[in-house]
């Protein structure tokens, strides 16, 4: 399968209602949203990205960086616990273009942008339930766990991941 036919480019305002669906269709996974709130996470995202495969929406993610008026339990503890980070708050795929190196794209293109900007990309995944093909795959990256807590009232444990950016 080639993966010469994905394409990063900028969240734009035609993206919301496919991200919007998407979004939702993962849900738990992800936490539902609605037209208005995708439309304001992706405006005061530090960045919003689209993936595109043969020119069709294939997935999206954005990054939030501090001191923005966004309510996640994980951010908060990432505020907390840093003056500057940005924190990766979704990465959504759709199934059929899953396997496609997407979410690697979307990492590779943070990375660069950030790197010399900020001096830590930060995320969390599940650990209670375990979600090991995403901890393997941040791991890989060179994610290392700051911290764990628990969400949702007490019925999930994330690990809360930080990926240094070190400056040229």
């Amino acid at each position: 399968m080639s993966h010469s036919s994905v394409h990063i480019r900028r969240f734009a305002d035609h993206d919301v209602e496919a991200a919007l669906a998407l979004n939702n269709a993962n849900v738990p996974a992800l936490n539902e949203l609605d037209g208005p709130e995708v439309a304001r996470l992706a405006a005061l995202a530090e960045a919003a990205l689209v993936a595109e495969v043969d020119g069709r929406f294939a997935g999206f993610c954005w990054v939030i960086g501090p001191q923005q008026p966004y309510g996640s339990l994980n951010y908060g503890w990432f505020s907390r616990m840093y003056e500057r980070f940005v924190y990766l708050d979704r990465i959504a795929v759709l199934p059929h273009f899953r396997r496609y190196g997407i979410g690697r794209r979307f990492y590779d293109a943070l990375v660069e942008e950030f790197t010399g900007r900020w001096p830590v990309l930060t995320c969390e995944v599940n650990v209670r339930p375990r979600n090991d093909a995403s901890l393997a795959f941040h791991h890989a990256i060179g994610f290392r766990e700051v911290g764990q807590q628990e969400t949702d009232g007490g019925s999930k444990t994330v690990s809360l991941l930080a990926l240094p950016l070190e400056g040229p």
